[in-house]
């Protein structure tokens, strides 16, 4: 599944990797299958989500309740209460948890945003599937669904969180770490537009699999030399006469 989602690696094929780390927009990251296939992989992901995404609370346990008579299969676990989407969770934890967090330096300063971290347990059809599967059926399965770590950016002059994240790495990662993650899809796309416009990436017109192939790997080792020279070389050296 994962690779026929992803259609293969780089930029116009689909989510890139970074450092061990699969980034994605919510057209991938909205799908249980797709994190649960990167995760599959031994991979860590950051990947953004929908405010509507439907999860429990991290600290929700599931219970049984209690058989009536002695007929009758026994009755599984279940939450009591419904999953909410991911920005009812975040708005009912209220300002108070927000943290400010610097990411990174921008060309006009610092770049900085609101963000709060918590455990949640994402819902549905696909991550209750996906859970009774993983314990072995229906018999097995203790009713509880896998955590994941919520990211939500809420900045100070709206009134609901405005941006969401969900992530495989522990909620006690440091949060700049966390946001640096689900902000560098930024870096990804700049990337993107110079492989197409400046090196040709796009420019192929041939018709076979061997062609293709060489002609990405000379833009991709070009576009490499290229970042290498200019994270290497001083300013001095990289400016026009």
């Amino acid at each position: 599944m994962f690779s026929a989602r992803s259609r293969g690696a780089g930029c116009a094929a689909g989510p890139p990797c970074v450092a061990g780390r699969v980034v994605a927009d919510a057209g991938y990251g909205q799908m249980h299958s797709f994190r649960a296939a990167v995760a599959d992989r031994g991979l860590d992901y950051v990947v953004a989500v929908r405010g509507d995404t439907s999860a429990h609370p991290g600290e929700a346990v599931p219970t049984a309740p209690e058989r009536e008579g002695r007929m009758g299969a026994p009755r599984l676990p279940r939450y009591r209460g419904r999953a909410r989407s991911l920005k009812d969770l975040v708005t009912a934890a209220g300002r108070g948890r927000l943290r400010r967090c610097i990411w990174r330096q921008g060309s006009k300063g610092s770049m900085a945003g609101r963000f709060i971290v918590m455990e949640v347990r994402p819902a549905g059809v696909a991550a209750t599937k996906a859970a009774r599967e993983g314990a072995g059926g229906r018999a097995g399965w203790d009713g509880v669904l896998p955590t994941e770590t919520l990211i939500a950016e809420w900045p100070a002059h709206q009134d609901e969180p405005t941006d969401y994240w969900l992530t495989s790495l522990p909620a006690d990662t440091a949060l700049r770490q966390l946001v640096r993650m689900a902000k560098i899809r930024w870096r990804i796309q700049h990337d993107c537009r110079e492989l197409k416009h400046g090196l040709g990436l796009d420019h192929f017109e041939g018709r076979t699999w061997r062609g293709w192939h060489h002609h990405v790997t000379l833009v991709t080792a070009a576009h490499a030399f290229l970042t290498l020279q200019r994270i290497t070389r001083s300013p001095k050296e990289t400016a026009p006469a």
